[in-house]
């Protein structure tokens, strides 16, 4: 199924798309690929989870579907619906020309032809570029029921539409749940995938990250937001940064044109790094010169 014939090949495309992964993210991947089961992956939220489902859509040429997950998601609304306005149009057309067959109309208003399909769906149609990727994106925020909806759905590859019968995928799409962990998900539904926890890099990782996805960032800056962001990550916050935050931290910076981290710097973009104001206020007054010099001094050598 896959196109990556080792974990190593795995790394190498991954990492030609932007995406830097440690060997153990990239066994999984390659397992997945390679035995066709679903890819599970919990984390906080930032670290890089929905992009590893872009990262090989776009390394294998396949279509990405993405199907964002919500609190009252149902089966239906992740499958299929009926496209109501044209259904009612093609009725009204019917009645003004009058002697409209009442089953031949039937048939036709549940046909593909007024059919919109949802992600589930999509995912099961046949596809040229080969099976597409489907990220199920942030499952907890869904509840039980779509959760075992989703189980027998993952374990057959096939839908059923009730006016049009079963649909099932020629090839099973290659199928990435994520979770940002504010819930715990059925044990059942584990168990069908592979799974892997994505954690915050270590430094020189988050170093490989930041020169893939901003590459015009200057070493020293570079080395000085990655040390920042990860001495951030030990204080007692609300939400802590993940790696999209590093990324647009060093995207903003260099768009003020900042060679060098200060404290007075920090203050003013405080908002690319931090998204809750209680976190935003416990980095008022010293506190960011505080962390600023706790990071700067970890750069010294030993």
């Amino acid at each position: 199924m896959t196109q990556a014939p080792s974990i190593d090949a795995v790394q190498q495309m991954l990492g030609e798309q932007g995406y830097v992964c440690g060997r153990a993210l990239a066994t999984v991947v390659f397992l997945s690929l390679r035995l066709g089961r679903p890819l599970f992956l919990e984390g906080e939220a930032g670290v890089g989870k929905t992009e590893i489902a872009k990262a090989i859509a776009a390394a294998l040429g396949r279509r990405l579907i993405r199907l964002q997950c919500y609190e009252g998601l149902d089966a239906a609304s992740a499958v299929y619906d009926w496209n109501f306005a044209a259904q009612m149009v093609a009725i009204r057309t019917a009645e003004a020309a009058g002697g409209a067959d009442r089953g031949a109309l039937q048939t036709e208003l549940f046909s593909d032809e007024f059919l919109i399909e949802r992600p589930l769906l999509q995912a099961m149609r046949p596809d040229p570029a080969g099976a597409p990727v489907l990220l199920i994106d942030e499952l907890d925020r869904t509840d039980e029921p779509f959760e075992a909806f989703l189980l027998e759905a993952l374990s057959d590859f096939q839908v059923t539409i009730p006016e049009l019968g079963t649909v099932k995928a020629p090839e099973p799409p290659i199928v990435i749940l994520t979770s940002n962990r504010t819930r715990e998900v059925h044990d059942a539904l584990k168990r069908r995938c592979l799974y892997h926890w994505v954690d915050y890099p270590d430094f020189d990782r988050e170093i490989e990250i930041l020169h893939a996805r901003a590459p015009e960032a200057a070493e020293t800056l570079s080395r000085q937001v990655v040390a920042f962001v990860q001495t951030l990550r030990t204080e007692d916050l609300f939400k802590k940064p993940g790696v999209a935050e590093t990324i647009d931290w060093a995207k903003c910076l260099l768009a003020l044109d900042v060679i060098d981290l200060s404290p007075e710097v920090i203050a003013d973009t405080l908002g690319a790094i931090l998204k809750y104001q209680d976190d935003i206020q416990k980095l008022q007054g010293s506190e960011a010169k505080r962390i600023l010099d706790q990071a700067k001094a970890s750069l010294e050598p030993a």
